[in-house]
C-alpha cells in the first residue's frame, strides 16, 4: 500500500485527527464536540490585481461592492502573497501547501493539454477536508494537468473525447469537478465533468488578439467563452444548493475565469465600468463572488462558512505613461495610464514579475464569530497557507511529508499572533526567478524582473536588490550596499 493510501486508510480507520491544537476535535455526523464544523468556500480570482478591490483600493474605478462588502464583514490580510507570480505554480502550492518549484515545473506554466502535475500520492488540501468529513469539490479553472485521453497514433492533442481522463481532479481529493482543464484562453475549449468530457470538440477556432485574446484550437459546440464564468458560477451556486441539505459540511475550491484573458465579459457588464472590457470584467468577477455570498445568505449557511477571496497572481495590465494610449481609450491597449486605474495599486511591476505586483494580491476572509468585522491583518502570509490552515480548522494532523510549505493562519484570522514567526515566504518569477521577504526586508536572487518588466534579468546573476518595503513599498530604492549584512543573512 503506498504511503498516501496508507495515511488515509489510518486517519478514516483509527481517527488520526488533532486533539489539542484545535477547537475542532474528530468529527461525528459533521459536527465536532457539539460544534458544528465551518464550511469551507475558497474563491480564486484568475489575475485580478490588489488595487482592482475598491475596498484595498480608494482610488479604484471598478464598482466591486461585493468585495468591499467582504472586506467590511470580515478581515483583509494587506500582505498575502501567491506563491508564485503566474497562476499553475500558485495553484499547485494552493492545494498542495508546498512550492512548486519544489516539482519539474521550475518556470513558466502547464498549457490545456499538459500532464498532470499534482502526484496521486500528494496529500492535498481536499483531501485533508475528506479525510476530516467533509464533501468536496472543485468548480472552475484547474490548470495543474490532466493525462487526457489520446487517439492511438495521433498528435498530442488529438484526443478521444469518449475517453476517460486520467489523474482528474477527483484524483486530488475532490469528490466532484467541473470546469476547464487551463485557463480560457488554452484548447481545448470544453467543459469536463468529473472524468470525463461533456461532450467532443467537434469544432475548431483560429486565435483572437486582445482584448479576446484566444489561442486557435478545438471547441465543443455549445461551448461559449463569453459565457463561461455565468456557467461556473450557476455551478459553484448549485452546488452549494445541493449541499445545503447534507449535515456533512462541504469545502468548495472556486477557481474563477476572470478577468483572465480572454478579457470578455458577458453582455450585461460590457461597458458598464467605463475603463474598457478590464474593467467590465472585474465587475463580473465581483458579481460571482456576489452570487456565491447570496447563496450562503439564503440558505443560512454564512453565519457557519469561512469564506476566503484572493487570487493566484497580481493583474496583468501594465501602467502607462500619459503619452500612450491606454485601454480605456482603445481596448487592444493592455495597460492603463495611472490617473485611470491602477491594476497592481501603488505594487511595481505586473502579473509574472518577482516585484510586488507579480505575487500581492488581494486576500480577504469572512468568518462569523471568529474574525473580526472591518479587521486588518498586517501579517505576510501566502496562499500555501492554505493547507494548514485548513488542517487546523477540521481538525487534522498533517503528516511530515505533507503541507511543508504551509503555516495555519487561523491565529491571526482570530486577531491574535502566531506562538512561532512563519518561515520567511518565499516568492518565484514566471522565469524561475527567487526572491525571499523577511518582514520589511525583501531580497531579490536577480538582475531584473523575472517577468515582463525590462529588464527582465536572468535568476541569480547580480546584483541582486535589496528593498526595504516598510519604507519603500513600491521597490524604488535598491539599498544592498548599504545593508549588506542585511542580505547576507537573507
Amino acid at each position: 500500500m503506498n504511503r498516501r493510501k496508507f495515511l488515509k486508510r489510518s486517519a478514516y480507520g483509527l481517527g488520526v485527527f488533532t486533539l489539542g491544537c484545535s477547537t475542532y476535535p474528530r468529527a461525528v455526523g459533521g459536527r465536532t464536540g457539539g460544534k458544528k464544523r465551518p464550511n469551507i468556500v475558497f474563491i480564486l480570482a484568475d489575475d485580478m490585481g490588489y488595487g482592482d478591490v475598491g475596498a484595498l483600493n480608494p482610488a479604484s474605478k471598478v464598482p466591486t461592492p461585493n468585495l468591499d462588502r467582504l472586506a467590511q464583514e470580515g478581515m483583509v490580510f494587506s500582505d498575502a502573497h501567491s506563491g508564485s507570480a503566474v497562476c499553475t505554480p500558485t495553484r499547485y502550492g494552493v492545494l498542495t501547501g508546498r512550492y512548486c518549484w519544489r516539482t519539474r515545473l521550475k518556470r513558466g506554466v502547464l498549457n490545456g493539454y499538459s500532464e498532470h502535475l499534482v502526484d496521486p500520492d500528494r496529500l492535498t488540501v481536499a483531501d485533508v477536508c475528506k479525510q476530516a468529513g467533509y464533501h468536496t469539490a472543485c468548480i472552475g479553472k484547474w490548470h495543474l494537468g490532466m493525462d487526457l485521453p489520446r487517439k492511438s497514433g495521433g498528435k498530442p492533442t488529438d484526443l478521444d473525447y469518449a475517453g476517460r481522463i486520467e489523474n482528474s481532479p477527483n484524483v486530488n481529493g475532490f469528490d466532484y469537478f467541473y470546469g476547464i482543464t487551463a485557463s480560457l484562453d488554452f484548447p481545448p475549449y470544453v467543459f469536463i465533468e468529473n472524468d470525463r468530457f461533456t461532450e467532443p470538440a467537434s469544432e475548431r477556432i483560429q486565435g483572437v488578439r486582445f482584448p479576446g485574446f484566444l489561442r486557435a484550437g478545438p471547441k465543443s459546440p455549445s461551448f461559449s467563452h463569453i459565457d463561461a464564468l455565468d456557467v461556473l458560477t450557476k455551478k459553484a451556486t448549485g452546488y452549494i444548493r445541493q449541499r445545503a441539505g447534507h449535515e456533512e459540511p462541504f469545502f468548495l475550491y472556486f477557481p474563477l475565469t476572470a478577468p483572465h484573458k480572454p478579457c470578455l465579459p458577458a453582455k450585461r457588464f460590457q461597458g458598464k465600468s467605463g475603463i474598457g472590457p478590464y474593467g467590465d470584467f472585474v465587475m463580473q468577477a465581483d458579481w460571482a463572488v456576489g452570487q456565491v455570498d447570496r447563496t450562503l445568505k439564503e440558505l443560512r449557511l454564512a453565519e457557519n462558512t469561512l469564506l476566503i477571496y484572493t487570487s493566484d497572481n497580481g493583474s496583468y495590465m501594465y501602467r502607462w505613461t500619459e503619452d500612450k494610449q491606454d485601454h480605456k481609450e482603445d481596448a487592444s491597449v493592455q495597460g492603463y495610464h495611472a490617473s485611470v486605474h491602477r491594476a497592481n495599486y501603488i505594487w511595481r511591476g505586473t502579473k509574472a514579475d518577482i516585484w510586488e505586483a507579480g505575487h500581492r494580491i488581494p486576500y480577504l476572509v469572512r468568518w462569523p464569530g471568529e474574525v473580526k468585522a472591518g479587521s486588518v491583518c498586517k501579517r505576510t502570509i501566502c496562499l500555501t497557507d492554505l493547507t494548514a490552515t485548513c488542517a487546523e480548522i477540521v481538525g487534522y494532523a498533517l503528516p511530515e511529508n505533507a503541507g511543508e510549505d504551509s503555516f495555519s493562519t487561523v491565529p491571526l484570522m482570530k486577531g491574535k499572533d502566531w506562538d512561532e514567526p512563519r518561515a520567511p515566504v518565499i516568492h518565484h518569477s514566471v522565469n524561475g526567478m527567487f526572491s525571499l521577504r523577511d518582514e520589511k526586508w525583501k531580497i531579490v536572487f536577480g538582475n531584473g524582473s523575472g517577468g515582463r518588466e525590462k529588464p527582465r534579468g536572468k535568476p541569480f546573476a547580480k546584483p541582486y536588490f535589496l528593498f526595504n518595503l516598510e519604507n519603500d513599498p513600491s521597490e524604488t530604492t535598491n539599498v544592498i550596499e548599504k545593508y549588506p549584512e542585511v542580505a547576507q543573512r537573507l
